[in-house]
């Protein structure tokens, strides 16, 4: 149980941050290069960077070099043990990643990719 609990630690808190939860927004649509993902973002790509290790280590991307050129993609597992592990409280309708996917896509419609990004409500699930 413990090591179930530290990985959902560790998810919670990398979705924390709202430049992760764009960078993860970003993903949805394809792969992308390092510095295609720093682009939209005022900030440098060591800051970047240490945004993706904190995803990486969550397990929600994926890195790996192609060539000369670091790329990253989107891994789904570690947001559907938490899914699962939210779902188990019974107070919350099932989260279903495919709506989930789309209120995220929205959400970087909706504003720049930095600011902060509303709490997710059932309704919009």
């Amino acid at each position: 149980m413990r090591g179930m609990s530290s990985e959902l630690d560790i998810v919670f808190a990398a979705l924390a941050d709202p430049t992760r939860r764009a960078i993860l927004t970003m993903l949805l649509e394809d792969d992308m290069a390092v510095t295609d993902v720093a682009d939209p973002f005022e900030m440098s790509l060591a800051a970047i960077s240490k945004h993706l290790t904190i995803l990486s280590r969550a397990g929600l991307i994926a890195q790996e070099k192609r060539g000369r050129v670091k790329w990253c993609k989107l891994q789904p597992d570690a947001m559907r043990a938490a899914s699962v592990w939210m779902q188990g409280f019974g107070q919350f309708e099932p989260v279903h990643l495919d709506a989930f996917e789309r209120f995220l896509a929205s959400e970087l419609d909706d504003q720049p990719p930095v600011a902060q990004a509303p709490a997710i409500q059932n309704s919009e699930i």
